[in-house]
C-alpha cells in the first residue's frame, strides 16, 4: 500500500508540472507589460516636464508673473483734432507730471505724511482745484479725523451700519454726504489742510489695484528737479516726463461743440465711468467728457502704455513696460475755422447790440448753421446766449442741435410741396389771400395779399394759402362764419407729420455730436391747430433740423445726413485711417420733382422780391424763406436758405427766438438783416465763385 501511494503521489506531481511553466511565463509576460507601461509613463513625464522646462519656459514664465504681478496702464497722449485745412483745434501739449504708485507696506498715518510733505515743498493751485475736489477733501478730512460719517443724521447711521442700504450702501452715504457739503463744512479746512487732503485723496484712489495717479500736473521745471533730486525722500513719487494736457487755440470758438477731456487728476467721470469701464478703460484714464472729444474718444485716446509691476523688499514698486504707449489718431473736421470765427464775431455783436432794446426786450439768444447741402458737411455753427441781468454772453454753438425753436413761416415750402403732392392744389393755382372767418374768429396773414399762386404765396408768405392747403387736406371746406368740418382731425395731423419729417423736422439729423434732441409735438388735435401746424406754429425744431430741411429743398430732393467729422489720420502720417462717408438718407419720389421746383422758384422770389431782407441785390443768387412765429407777446425770427440758387454751395438756417415783440410794431427780422448778409458776404470771400 505504501507503494502505491507513493507511485500516485508521484503521478500527481508530474501532471502538474507543465501548468505552472505556463503559468511562470503568463506572469513574467505581465511583468514586462507592466514595467513598460511604467516605463512609457515616465517617458511621457520626462518629455512633458522637458517641453515645459525648455520649449514652454517663457510661456509660463509670463503665465507666472500675470498671476504674481499687477497690471499698470497709462493713458497714451491724445490724437488731435483739425479743422477742413489742417488748422489744429484741438491741441495735446507735453505736460510734466507728478505721479504715485502706492507701495504696498503703507499705513494711513504713512500716506498723510507723504501727503502734507508734498503740500511742504511743492507748488499747488488752490484755485485748480473743482468743487468736487473739495468736497471730497472734506469727506477725507472728516475720515482722517475718525468722523466719517459726520453728515448723516442717526437713523441714517444706524441704517448705513445695518446694512439696510443693501449694495447700493456707499453710494447712497457718498450722495448724501456730498449734497450736504456747503462752504460752512469746506471753511473748516485751512488752505494746507485742504491741499493735504486733495493730494492724500488722489494718492489712494485705487491703491489697491497698484495704477499710477497723477498727484500734481503740468508742474513746473524746479519741482520736477526737486523731486528727480529727492526721490528717496518720497517713496512711490516719481515724474511722468511724458505727461499730456489738452489746450485750445482759438478759445470759446467752437468751445462746447469740441467739448472738453476729463484731466489725469479727474480721470473718468462719474457720469459715464460704467460706459468706459466697460470698454477696458482704467477709472485714472483721462477721457472725452463732452462734444466731439466724447463722440470720439476711443479715436482719440490711442493705446495705453502697458506695464507689470512688481514690489521689491522695501515694498517699493518696479515698472516693466511690456507695451509701449500709441499716440491717438487725428481726426479733421468738416468746419473751416475762418467762417465759423466770422460766425461767431457776427453773431455775438448783433445780439449784444440789439439784445434787450426797444422792441427786442425778450432778445436773448441767437443761432446760426451752414452746410454744404450735396454731402451733409457742416462748415460753421454758431451761437450764443446773453443774461437779461448782467449781459453776460455764454457761448452755445450747441444749441443748434440741442435747442428746439418755434419755424413759422420758414417751412411753408414743405406745405406747399404736400398741397402738391396730395392733388389739393394744382401747380399755379391761385388762391384770393383775404382774412377768413372761422366760427366768428379772424385768420389771415399780416396783409391782404389778394389773388396769389402757390410760387406767390411761398414769396410774400401767404398764410391764407397755406390755411387752405390744410382744409383741403383734411377733406374739409372753408364757409365763411361757419366751424370748419373736418371729419378726421387726428389723420391729417399725421400726413401732414409725415410730410414735414419727409425733409428731416421733427426728426433726429444724425450729426455725429452727443446729446442731439428730437423735434417737440404740439399739443392739440383741434381743427384749428391744423391751421396753426400749415404755417409752423405749432411743432418746434432744431436749428439743425431747419438747415436739413431747407437743403433737402436746394438739391433737388437729396436728404444728406449732416456731419462734422470728414476723416481720420494716423497720427504723424499722411495715411488716412477711415473716411466719414456722406451719406444720404433719404430721397424726395422723382415723380413729385415738378413741386419741389415750384417751391424753389418760391424760395427765389421771396429774394428776388425783395421779401427776405436785404439780399435782392447780393452778388451771388440767393433763394430763401423767412419765418416769423408768435411765441406770447414775442415773435421768434427765421431765415433759411441756399446759395447760389442754380446750383447750391452752401445752405443756411438762423434763427432768432423772441427777437421782436409780437404787434404792429414788429421789428425787422434780424436773420435777413443783420445776421445772413454778413455771413454769407464772407463765405464768398473764402470760396469765391
Amino acid at each position: 500500500m505504501a507503494l502505491f501511494k507513493r507511485r500516485s503521489m508521484r503521478k500527481v506531481k508530474n501532471k502538474s508540472k507543465k501548468p505552472t511553466i505556463v503559468l511562470d511565463k503568463t506572469i513574467d509576460h505581465r511583468v514586462m507589460l507592466l514595467a513598460g507601461a511604467i516605463v512609457i509613463c515616465f517617458l511621457i513625464l520626462f518629455i512633458r516636464l522637458l517641453y515645459i522646462q525648455v520649449f514652454s519656459y517663457e510661456d509660463y514664465t509670463a503665465k507666472k508673473d500675470d498671476y504674481t504681478s499687477i497690471k499698470q496702464y497709462v493713458s497714451a497722449p491724445r490724437g488731435e483734432i483739425y479743422d477742413c485745412k489742417g488748422r489744429v483745434l484741438a491741441k495735446t501739449v507735453i505736460s510734466h507730471n507728478i505721479v504715485y504708485t502706492s507701495p504696498n507696506n503703507m499705513t494711513i498715518d504713512d500716506y498723510k505724511l507723504y501727503a502734507e510733505r508734498v503740500v511742504s515743498v511743492f507748488d499747488i493751485d488752490v484755485d485748480s482745484f473743482t468743487e468736487r475736489d473739495k468736497k471730497e477733501a472734506y469727506m477725507t478730512y472728516l475720515s482722517l479725523n475718525d468722523d466719517p460719517n459726520a453728515l448723516l443724521t442717526d437713523k441714517e447711521q444706524e441704517e448705513y451700519e445695518s446694512g439696510a442700504w443693501g449694495s447700493d450702501s456707499e453710494s447712497i452715504r457718498y450722495g448724501l454726504m456730498y449734497d450736504r457739503i456747503g462752504d460752512d463744512e469746506l471753511e473748516k479746512m485751512d488752505e494746507d489742510t485742504l491741499k493735504m487732503c486733495i493730494v492724500y485723496q488722489r494718492m489712494t484712489t485705487n491703491y489697491s489695484t497698484g495704477q499710477e495717479n497723477v498727484i500734481l500736473e503740468d508742474v513746473s521745471d524746479s519741482d520736477v528737479a526737486y523731486l528727480v533730486e529727492h526721490k528717496t525722500e518720497f517713496p512711490g513719487f516719481d515724474v511722468d516726463f511724458g505727461g499730456w494736457k489738452r489746450e485750445y487755440p482759438y478759445g470759446e470758438t467752437l468751445s462746447d461743440v469740441l467739448g472738453t477731456v476729463t484731466t489725469s487728476t479727474e480721470g473718468l467721470p462719474e457720469e459715464y465711468s460704467d460706459y468706459y469701464l466697460q470698454k477696458g478703460y482704467q477709472y485714472n484714464a483721462p477721457v472725452g467728457r463732452s462734444g466731439l472729444e466724447y463722440q470720439y474718444n476711443d479715436v482719440l485716446a490711442g493705446i495705453a502704455e502697458e506695464s507689470r509691476i512688481t514690489y521689491d523688499s522695501n515694498g517699493l514698486a518696479k515698472k516693466e513696460v511690456i507695451r509701449q504707449a500709441r499716440k491717438g489718431n487725428d481726426i479733421y473736421l468738416s468746419i473751416d475755422i475762418d467762417l465759423q470765427q466770422s460766425l461767431d464775431t457776427t453773431l455775438k455783436a448783433v445780439l449784444q447790440e440789439n439784445g434787450g432794446t426797444e422792441r427786442r426786450e425778450n432778445f436773448y439768444s441767437l443761432f446760426m448753421c451752414m452746410m454744404d447741402p450735396y454731402t451733409g458737411e457742416v462748415i460753421a455753427l454758431s451761437g450764443y446766449q446773453m443774461d437779461p441781468d448782467t449781459r453776460q454772453m455764454t457761448y452755445f454753438a450747441s444749441g443748434n442741435y440741442m435747442s428746439l425753436v418755434n419755424p413759422g413761416s420758414s417751412i411753408k415750402g414743405a406745405t406747399v410741396y404736400m398741397g402738391l403732392s396730395e392733388g389739393v392744389i394744382q401747380p399755379g393755382e391761385v388762391i384770393n389771400d383775404e382774412v377768413m372767418n372761422i366760427a366768428g374768429q379772424e385768420f389771415g396773414s399780416y396783409q391782404d395779399h389778394g389773388p396769389v399762386n402757390d410760387i406767390q404765396a411761398l414769396s410774400v408768405s401767404s398764410n391764407v394759402y397755406m390755411f387752405n392747403i390744410a382744409i383741403r387736406l383734411g377733406g374739409g371746406t372753408y364757409q365763411e362764419g361757419e366751424p370748419l368740418n373736418i371729419s378726421n382731425v387726428s389723420g391729417t395731423f399725421d400726413k401732414m407729420r409725415s410730410y414735414y419729417s419727409m425733409f428731416g423736422l421733427g426728426n433726429i439729423t444724425g450729426l455725429d455730436v452727443p446729446g442731439e434732441v428730437t423735434g417737440y409735438m404740439g399739443v392739440g388735435r383741434e381743427p384749428g391747430m391744423l391751421l396753426n401746424y400749415s404755417i409752423g406754429q405749432f411743432d418746434m425744431y432744431t436749428p439743425i433740423q431747419l438747415l436739413e430741411y431747407v437743403s433737402t429743398i436746394a438739391t433737388n430732393g437729396l436728404i444728406y445726413q449732416p456731419k462734422l467729422m470728414s476723416y481720420v489720420m494716423e497720427v504723424n502720417s499722411e495715411e488716412i485711417v477711415s473716411v466719414n462717408e456722406s451719406v444720404l438718407k433719404n430721397t424726395l419720389p422723382e415723380e413729385n420733382s415738378e413741386y419741389l421746383s415750384r417751391v424753389q422758384q418760391g424760395f427765389r422770389a421771396c429774394v428776388a422780391d425783395g421779401n427776405c431782407g436785404v439780399l435782392r441785390d447780393f452778388s451771388v443768387p440767393v433763394a430763401g424763406k423767412t419765418g416769423t412765429a408768435e411765441v406770447n407777446e414775442w415773435t421768434t425770427a427765421a431765415f433759411v436758405g441756399w446759395a447760389p440758387y442754380e446750383d447750391a454751395d452752401v445752405s443756411f438756417a438762423c434763427v432768432a427766438p423772441t427777437s421782436s415783440i409780437n404787434d404792429q410794431s414788429v421789428a425787422p427780422n434780424i436773420c435777413t438783416t443783420e445776421v445772413v448778409p454778413q455771413v454769407l458776404q464772407r463765405y464768398f470771400e473764402l470760396y469765391p465763385q
